[in-house]
């Protein structure tokens, strides 16, 4: 456990110490995949994170913001990982805010082309 002002440590071996991630592996894929940022740019897995760096996680949809308070390199446990970062994380919206995606019958069969289309305007991707 490091604690030292000048201390680094990998972004990805830190984003799965403090429990971000479940595997280290994880964290490495994410940063592979673009999902990690830190002080708001792409980093790959061997980027070193320092104190007082935000560092932006992408989990599932739900984008995580913290900022790095303490530096450490192995897994630590639940209330220590707690003191190792400061969640910068807005709430998420309520439930009644966020679009209800249409749900078709079961057994309804495949939609048809108009449907289709629907579905993907709904979600925000349009086809044009």
């Amino acid at each position: 456990m490091t604690t030292d002002a000048t201390a680094t440590a990998r972004v990805d071996s830190w984003s799965w110490a403090v429990r971000l991630f479940k595997t280290r592996s994880a964290a490495t894929a994410a940063c592979r995949g673009g999902h990690v940022r830190v002080n708001g740019e792409r980093v790959k897995a061997a980027q070193p994170v320092r104190i007082g760096d935000e560092v932006r996680v992408r989990i599932a949809g739900m984008e995580r913001i913290v900022e790095v308070s303490r530096v450490v390199v192995k897994r630590v446990g639940a209330s220590v990982a707690a003191e190792c970062l400061i969640d910068k994380t807005p709430p998420p919206p309520p439930r009644e805010e966020m679009a209800l995606a249409p749900r078709r019958d079961r057994g309804a069969g495949r939609p048809t082309k108009r449907e289709r289309r629907d579905i993907e305007r709904l979600r925000g991707r349009e086809l044009d």
